[in-house]
C-alpha cells in the first residue's frame, strides 16, 4: 500500500478550487478481455512506460467507496466538485497504479505531495478485472492533482467497465506558474503530459488484457475540457473522440479569462455596494459576459474564484505586469499600482498575446467532440467561451465532429446545486448522457442530437436533475 496521502485542509482546498435518465443505472460490466482473467492478472508484468517510479496495488475496489480508506485517493482533490447526493457506485475490483514520470520542475515550484513523493508528473492508471475494451484519459481541472476527476467522472466510468488514466498535468496549485522558464511553460505542460499519459496508459492496458484498447476516450472538466479540446486539435490519432465539460477557452485574440475577470473584479464590488454606480456596475458585468439571473452566485464568486483565478494565470502569461511581486495584491483597489482589477489584455505587450497563442485552440478537431457548458457559469462565462469555441470549430469546417449543449441553469462546479438547488442543476449528468451519446456516435455510427440548448424543467426534483439530462429535445 503507499504511503498514506496528505490529510486535508480546508485552506489548501479553497485555494486550490478554481475551477466545475437513468444513466445513474449502471449497467454491469462485460467479463475481462480474454475470458475469465484472475483477480488482478498480471499485476507485477505491469510497466508504464516512461516512469521514473511506479506502485502497482491489488484492491477489491477502485471506485471512492472503496480508495478513501485505502489511501489511494485524496478527497480534497475532487471536494466542491460534485454535489452532496451524487452516488458512489461499488463492485470494481482491479488493479491501481501511481506513479510519476520524470520532471524538472523550477526549484521555486510547489510539487505535488500526495504520497509523500514531493513529485510533480503524477498519474493514476486503474485497470477493473471486468474491463469493457475502453480507455478514458482524462487531466484534473483548475490547478488540482491526479485524483480531481475521481468521483465526477473516474467513479461512473470504472464501473461501466473502462480502465481509466489521469494526470496532475505536470504542476499543481496556486503557485503552477513558477514552473517553467517562460510564460506559458506551465500550461504547455499541461498538454504533453496528458499526451504521455495516453500513450503510457495504452502501453499498460494492452499488458493487463493482452490486446490495446478497442477505443480511448478523452474527457474533462474546466482546465480539463481544454485539454479534452486540445488534444483532439494536435493528437487526434489517439483518441476516439472526446467529451469536454465547460473547457477554458484559451485565444490570442481573446475573449479568454484574462479579458473577463479584471471587468467583473472591478465593477463587482461597485454593484454590491449599491448607490448610485450599483446600475452601471451591473450593465458593466453584463457586459462582460456575466449572464443576467445569475447575479445570485456573484458574491460567492468574488471571494473564492476571480480574484485568484485572475492573479495566478495573469502572473503564468504575463508575469512583467506586477514587475517583482508575484502573482499581484490580493482583492486591490482600482487604480492602485499593478492592481489586477485594472488589468487590460489588449494594452499588453505583444510577447504576451504570444505565450497564450502557444496554447491556444484553433477549432481544428479531428475527432468526435461533445463540449457541454452551464448557462450560468460565472467563472468561464458561456458567451465567453464555449459558445465562441463551437463557432471557432464551425469556421474551421469541422462543425460535422461536434454536437454542443448548452445546459440552462448549470454553472461552474456542481457543489453550488446544494446551495441553490431552486435555481441550479447539476451538470455530472449531463455529462454521462453526452459520454454515452459519444459512445454510440462512435461505436454505432448514431449522431448525437443536434446541438442546442437544454431546458431545466422547473419542476423537476432535485433528484430527477441528478439521474437525468436528455440532450434530445
Amino acid at each position: 500500500m503507499p504511503p498514506a496521502i496528505r490529510p486535508f485542509t480546508s485552506t489548501a482546498t479553497a485555494a486550490v478550487v478554481l475551477l466545475a435518465s437513468a444513466l445513474l443505472a449502471l449497467p454491469a460490466p462485460p467479463a475481462a478481455a480474454g475470458g475469465a482473467d484472475a483477480h488482478c492478472a498480471r499485476l507485477a508484468r505491469l510497466h508504464v512506460p516512461g516512469a521514473e517510479h511506479q506502485q502497482a496495488d491489488c484492491l477489491d475496489e477502485l471506485t471512492t467507496a472503496g480508495t478513501v480508506a485505502s489511501g489511494h485517493t485524496d478527497p480534497a482533490d475532487w471536494a466542491g466538485l460534485t454535489p452532496k447526493d451524487l452516488s458512489v457506485p461499488t463492485g470494481v475490483p482491479g488493479i491501481q497504479i501511481d506513479g510519476y514520470f520524470p520532471d524538472t520542475a523550477a526549484p521555486a515550484a510547489v510539487p505535488n505531495t500526495n504520497h509523500g513523493w514531493n513529485h510533480d508528473a503524477q498519474f493514476v492508471i486503474r485497470l477493473p478485472d471486468r474491463w469493457n475494451g475502453g480507455l478514458v484519459v482524462a487531466g484534473s481541472p483548475g490547478v488540482r492533482e491526479q485524483y480531481a476527476n475521481d468521483r465526477a467522472i473516474g467513479d461512473w466510468v470504472l464501473a461501466r467497465g473502462y480502465a481509466f488514466a489521469a494526470t496532475d498535468k505536470g504542476n499543481t496549485g496556486v503557485a503552477f506558474h513558477r514552473d517553467g522558464r517562460t510564460p506559458g511553460d506551465a500550461v504547455a505542460e499541461w498538454n504533453t503530459r496528458v499526451t504521455e499519459l495516453t500513450r503510457a496508459a495504452r502501453a499498460v492496458v494492452a499488458q493487463r488484457y493482452r490486446r490495446a484498447p478497442d477505443r480511448t476516450l478523452a474527457t474533462g472538466m474546466s482546465n480539463g475540457g481544454y485539454l479534452v479540446r486540445w488534444q483532439l486539435e494536435n493528437h487526434p490519432e489517439l483518441y476516439d473522440g472526446g467529451v469536454d465539460w465547460e473547457g477554458t477557452l484559451w485565444r490570442a485574440d481573446g475573449p479568454n479569462l484574462l479579458t473577463f475577470l479584471p471587468p467583473a473584479l472591478t465593477a463587482y464590488p461597485a454593484y454590491a455596494a449599491g448607490g448610485p454606480q450599483a446600475g452601471p456596475a451591473h450593465q458593466a458585468m453584463l457586459a462582460a459576459g456575466f449572464p443576467a439571473g445569475s447575479e445570485f452566485l456573484w458574491p460567492f464568486h468574488h471571494s473564492y474564484y476571480w480574484d485568484l483565478t485572475q492573479r495566478i494565470y495573469r502572473e503564468e502569461f504575463d508575469p512583467g505586469f506586477d514587475g517583482p511581486a508575484e502573482a499581484g495584491t490580493p482583492f486591490c483597489a482600482p487604480g492602485t499600482p499593478a492592481c489586477d482589477a485594472d488589468y487590460a489584455y489588449a494594452d499588453r505587450p505583444a510577447e504576451v498575446r504570444r505565450a497564450v497563442q502557444r496554447i491556444g485552440l484553433t477549432g481544428r478537431i479531428g475527432k468526435p467532440l461533445i463540449t457541454l457548458h452551464g448557462t450560468l457559469d460565472v467563472l468561464l462565462p458561456i458567451s465567453r467561451d464555449s459558445d465562441v469555441y463551437a463557432e471557432m470549430v464551425r469556421r474551421a469546417g469541422r462543425g460535422s465532429l461536434m454536437r454542443y449543449y448548452r445546459i440552462e441553469g448549470g454553472t461552474h462546479v456542481d457543489s453550488l446545486v446544494d446551495s441553490f438547488p431552486d435555481r441550479l442543476r447539476p451538470l455530472t449528468p449531463c455529462h454521462r448522457a453526452a459520454f454515452t451519446a459519444l459512445e454510440e456516435w462512435i461505436g454505432r455510427g448514431a449522431r448525437p442530437p443536434l446541438g442546442r440548448t437544454v431546458p431545466r424543467d422547473p419542476a423537476a426534483t432535485p433528484a430527477t436533475l441528478l439521474t437525468s439530462c436528455p440532450l434530445g429535445a
